[in-house]
């Protein structure tokens, strides 16, 4: 029997997995990213973890192969990590190749919010479906797109910058340059920013939900906001790639439906009835194993692959 590691590659910390043949996460491991003291370290940390999991597995099992997801832009077919604001210390670096020399395992490296899709599809809120988007919200916002079964990646493999989406025109100006876009509604720092407007205080993505939950107005109202911006955004995928089921993961969307509930509501306004009527809005069900178990799975189908 053999098992994979998925790892969850993060701006401040990295999640790693050791995932078993029925996919059950058998032990974990967590560690600080510290993306400024360079690739070989990074690499290193990550492999003195990959060793600490081996022991964990039963006499006889090995671990076969390794899974990654990354924040973006990232080559999924080199494994190369490309131009990274938030991680300049491993940017435009070799890592899935480099990983896989130091582990002497097979390495497969893509961008973490197809990899968190990847968990959701096949053990989540998307199983048993032939299609689905996910969308993540956190500190930015971010799409994939499974249609068959298959990840679509684009002719220039930006599928899924659902985040700079244009809600508004004339709305909240974008750290992007631009304005209205989705993420300037519904991204973490968006929220706590709407909430200082509004009131004066700021606090983060959690204690506003915390908030919402607790009555708070401006809260509620900040959320139901972000509600419609989703919803409207919903639409728009919905009408353009006539798929049914979308899964909303992140840390925002632990608000639940105090954001979905206003999604769900939008949506019909802004897509004909024939389509929206069959649009499922659902949050995610496997949280932060998302990423880790759809690391595992893409471990497995591209060692298969060679």
């Amino acid at each position: 029997m053999s098992a994979v590691v998925g790892i969850d590659l993060g701006g401040s910390k990295i999640a790693l997995g050791l995932v078993n043949a029925e996919n059950a996460i058998l032990a974990r491991r967590r560690i600080d990213t510290v993306a400024e003291a360079g690739l070989d370290n990074v690499i290193t940390r990550i492999a003195e973890q990959v060793a600490s999991l081996r022991r964990e597995l039963p006499k006889g099992q090995a671990i076969t192969a390794v899974g990654i997801g990354a924040p973006g832009p990232v080559d999924h077919i080199s494994g190369d990590l490309l131009t990274l604001v938030n991680l300049p210390g491993i940017s435009n670096t070799p890592f899935r190749r480099v990983l896989s020399q130091r582990l002497g395992l097979p390495v497969a490296l893509d961008h973490d919010a197809k990899v968190a899709a990847l968990g959701e599809f096949h053990f989540g809120a998307g199983k048993k479906r032939d299609s689905m988007i996910y969308i993540v919200i956190g500190t930015g916002v971010g799409a994939a797109i499974i249609y068959e079964g298959r990840l679509i990646y684009g002719e220039s493999n930006t599928a899924g910058e659902s985040g700079h989406m244009t809600i508004d025109p004339n709305g909240h100006p974008c750290h992007c340059g631009s304005r209205g876009c989705l993420e300037a509604y519904t991204s973490g720092p968006a929220l706590s920013r709407h909430y200082a407007t509004a009131t004066g205080e700021h606090i983060d993505g959690a204690q506003l939900a915390q908030r919402a939950q607790a009555g708070d107005r401006a809260a509620l109202q900040v959320l139901n906001e972000a509600g419609r911006a989703l919803g409207i955004a919903a639409a728009s995928l919905a009408m353009t790639l006539n798929i049914e089921l979308f899964v909303i993961g992140g840390s925002v969307a632990q608000a639940g439906d105090l954001l979905l509930k206003p999604a769900r509501e939008t949506l019909p306004g802004y897509a004909f009835k024939a389509v929206s009527a069959r649009v499922r809005l659902r949050a995610s069900q496997l949280g932060e194993d998302g990423a880790i178990l759809g690391a595992a799975w893409l471990a497995r189908a591209r060692s298969k692959l060679g």
